[in-house]
């Protein structure tokens, strides 16, 4: 027999022996292996689904869109690239899409919708899924509209009834049950309502001010190649403000999106790997120290240290390699749930494959995952010498020195580990950035666990009824896996908690529920001559609305009389002068004398009220404080408006910074009063209505008076902000449940670990004396602490963590919902108890004499 062969077979006589402790090991591998395979695996057939789809998810092959009608340069070109291809001229579509108040006459319900009016055969690649089928085919050739299935429920209408767009009335034919590229989860904002677009007009919706998006679809002949054609138009309609999209375009875009979606959920799922890698290096680390007696007697027969380290990394090798091939199997399974959990943001129908690159990378993962954290404990193997035999009744520890290796080997884990992350982060910076997170964690609860088992070796409470000091003195026996349990538990807690406190403080500034002193009905687009009327119907329901609030479109012209040309900008006579969004975007911008609740001076002053500024001179404005960044603008500079043609000279006295959470009209520029009064202007209000009844009633009296007059209901919104929180938190949860899966699986990998020790341990109690209910209260003190511990370190990081997400990356308040908090901890800790007394059951039934016969 070669030492080869014989090194194996002992191993193999090694990880039989151990059956039970194996097993668990290569679950919690296997788990975190799962996790990761299952997320990596749908986000490929994801991948593939979105770039199978393409042309579909877009309808066409180019694409022209703006916020405003196009002018007669742009119609021309469109008309000239739909003739210019083989198949010759109809191969042009518009869709106009605008927000717009719709109501059953014969229905009480009134609802905010997203008109979609569309004139031409678009879609021309994919199809549009109606009821009845073929409705979308007959759209152009009647005067029906189709209709979102969940505006059907809203307004407790059905198919044939009459529906409402302003002045015009169609009869509702059908539903529109699926679109390429549609979102499930935007029709809690506004259902979807088509119509032919040639009865855009009759609608009467589109006054000044409005906001609509105005899009022309084109599908171009095979000689025609849709991304050169949008590299070579792209600089001209910039100026125009025009945006081309082409199915390139389309996919990336979606693509990108969806991959962000798919590695942030793929680096939870990492964190459930990493911490089956710690189950595995306590685990090695504990049974190393229990098995110095047989490594001792196998140097004495003449094993070197190589042959001994090679049997326990095999056995290693032999956990990480069948718990990654368990895990890999069951994330394929796992990966057939994810379209449900996702349903709602996924513009396509994923189909479920085994893409065999992923499995194999999960595989590797999960086997090196096993290896680099069980190597660092193997390492004390090469220190346990033959004396070992001798000093085993008298000395049951061994002097582990960090030698060369050690530090080899750790720093080894600490790459691997930020391998790993960069890996599955799919960007340097950010892996990193969450491999140091993972550190900060870590250390954090590993200092929490060491900080209670030194404090209880130094302050030991002693008052305590004996069974509650023996259960905590079991915390710091020899062995312990305090540490290792903390660990594990600790960050399922913390991913939860973070979870919960993120999802809380987002919602906070969103409540307009009863109880809450805000507004909860915004009225917008009302044109200067409906003011009073407006006002004067809320009057007469009871309502005391507060002044309407102007709103005025206008555009940059010019930065310090530099005119901006967001096409291609001379940056020579100023540098810092940008050409992106903040640029191009049109702004809607008031004027007023306060500063409100949500905004808050950062530079500058603001002006006095009631002075206006000299004649002749800029006009004041305040301008939030990203915004000027991206101008780069100072207090001090100037700005130049187009607003509707009229050139406006104003400058820049006050940055602020605004709490866009809250339900408020915010504006990103505010100027002094005295200078767009005379302006082309809209108005926004806001009242309270507390009865979600008389809320309708009022909806649907405004709207039957001021067609264009939209109304939103915050409740609303906040439903639907609830449901898209509620949606991602699901996703993020249901891979986060994998991490606290993990930590229990590691639980008991270590109460397996240590059975023997206490078996003895339980028969020695009872041939002391104790009852069967003293040890059961042993063990529910010893767990009762390691659940208390684990949850109140995991909290107290998530707590930090969720406060410096609020205040850095979401920019509001902190807040700890302390019901939801209460309850996470008293799950974990429940289920912590229930698992440790459960896998005790044999200690409490085994006798002393049949412990003593196995001895």
């Amino acid at each position: 027999m070669t030492a080869t062969s014989a090194v194996i077979g002992l191993a193999w006589r090694e990880a039989r022996a151990a059956r039970r402790r194996l097993a668990l090991l290569v679950g919690a591998i296997a788990v975190g292996t799962a996790a990761l395979v299952a997320i990596n695996a749908f986000t490929a057939n994801l991948r593939r689904s979105v770039a199978g789809e393409a042309r579909a998810l877009l309808g066409a092959d180019l694409s022209f869109a703006s916020r405003a009608r196009f002018t007669p340069r742009v119609d021309s070109l469109a008309d000239s690239l739909a003739c210019g291809g083989s198949t010759g001229c109809g191969n042009r579509a518009t869709v106009t899409s605008f927000a717009a108040m719709a109501y059953v006459p014969a229905r009480a319900g009134v609802r905010l919708v997203r008109v979609t009016a569309v004139q031409g055969g678009w879609p021309f690649y994919g199809q549009i899924t109606t009821t009845p089928a073929g409705a979308w085919s007959t759209l152009q050739g009647a005067r029906v509209a189709l209709v979102d299935p969940a505006l059907l429920t809203a307004l407790g209408a059905a198919p044939g009834d009459t529906l409402a767009l302003g002045r015009l009335r169609l009869p509702i034919a059908g539903t529109v049950d699926r679109v390429p590229g549609d979102i499930g989860i935007a029709a809690a904002f506004g259902p979807r309502v088509v119509i032919p677009g040639a009865l855009l007009e009759e609608t009467g919706l589109l006054q000044f001010g409005a906001r609509a998006e105005y899009e022309i679809f084109l599908r171009l002949g095979p000689e025609q190649d849709p991304d050169a054609i949008a590299k070579q138009h792209r600089p001209a309609l910039r100026p125009e403000r025009v945006r081309i999209r082409t199915v390139q375009d389309e996919q990336q875009s979606l693509g990108n999106a969806l991959e962000r979606l798919g590695r942030f959920l793929g680096l939870v799922a990492l964190v459930a790997l990493l911490l089956g890698g710690l189950g595995v290096a306590s685990a090695v680390h504990v049974f190393i120290r229990q098995r110095m007696e047989t490594i001792a007697v196998l140097r004495c027969i003449g094993a070197t240290t190589r042959q001994v380290f090679s049997v326990y990394l095999i056995q290693a090798a032999g956990i990480g390699l069948v718990g990654s091939v368990v895990g890999a199997a069951l994330g394929l399974a796992v990966q057939l749930a994810l379209p449900s959990v996702l349903g709602d943001f996924l513009p396509v129908q994923v189909e479920a494959r085994a893409p065999w690159p992923v499995v194999a990378l999960g595989v590797g993962l999960g086997l090196w995952t096993a290896l680099a954290f069980a190597i660092l404990p193997l390492l004390g193997v090469r220190q346990i010498s033959p004396l070992a035999t001798l000093r085993r009744p008298y000395d049951a520890s061994v002097r582990l020195t960090r030698d060369r290796w050690f530090w080899i080997a750790a720093g080894g884990l600490g790459l691997s580990v930020i391998a790993m992350a960069v890996l599955e982060a799919g960007h340097a910076l950010r892996g990193l950035a969450f491999a140091a997170g993972i550190g900060v964690t870590l250390v954090g609860l590993a200092a929490a666990a060491l900080a209670l088992v030194r404090g209880l070796r130094r302050w030991f409470p002693h008052r305590l009824p004996y069974v509650w000091r023996q259960g905590l003195a079991n915390l710091y026996r020899p062995a312990n896996q305090t540490v290792a349990v903390v660990l594990a538990l600790g960050f399922g807690v913390f991913l939860l908690a973070t979870l919960v406190l993120v999802q809380h403080n987002l919602l906070r500034d969103l409540r307009v529920g009863d109880g809450v002193a805000r507004p909860n009905l915004v009225l917008f687009d009302i044109q200067a001559d409906q003011a009073p009327g407006v006002d004067s119907l809320l009057r007469a329901g009871g309502h005391a609305p507060p002044a309407p609030i102007p709103i005025v479109p206008m555009r940059i012209q010019a930065l310090d009389g530099v005119p901006v040309r967001p096409a291609a900008v001379d940056t020579t006579d100023r540098p810092n002068q940008p050409s992106g969004w903040a640029v191009r975007r049109e702004y809607r911008s008031t004027y007023r004398d306060t500063l409100v609740g949500s905004e808050r001076l950062v530079a500058g002053k603001w002006w006095r009220t009631g002075e206006q500024d000299p004649a002749g001179e800029p006009v004041s404005v305040s301008v939030e404080v990203e915004v000027a960044a991206e101008l780069g603008v100072d207090v001090g500079d100037e700005i130049t408006w187009d607003v509707q043609g009229v050139p406006v000279r104003s400058r820049v006295t006050s940055l602020r910074e605004v709490e866009w959470a809250r339900f408020e009209p915010n504006f990103f520029v505010i100027f002094r009063p005295g200078a767009l009064e005379a302006a082309p202007q809209t108005y926004v209000t806001l009242v309270r209505v507390d009865s979600a009844a008389a809320r309708g009633g009022l909806q649907r009296a405004m709207v039957e008076r001021f067609p264009n007059v939209s109304t939103l209901d915050l409740s609303t919104v906040q439903r639907a902000v609830d449901d898209i929180l509620r949606t991602v938190a699901a996703a993020i949860r249901f891979m986060a449940g994998f991490t606290l899966v993990a930590g229990l699986v590691v639980l008991l990998g270590a109460i397996a670990t240590t059975r023997l020790q206490r078996m003895r341990e339980t028969v020695l109690l009872k041939t002391l004396g104790a009852t069967r209910r003293q040890v059961v209260r042993i063990v529910l003190a010893e767990y009762l602490a390691l659940g208390l511990l684990a949850t109140a370190a995991g909290l107290c990081l998530a707590s930090g963590a969720g406060w410096a997400l609020a205040h850095w990356l979401f920019e509001t308040r902190f807040a700890l919902p302390g019901g939801a908090l209460a309850r996470l901890g008293a799950a974990v800790i429940g289920l912590t108890v229930v698992i440790g007394l459960w896998t005790s059951l044999e200690a409490f039934r085994r006798t002393p004499v049949e412990m003593l016969r196995e001895e």
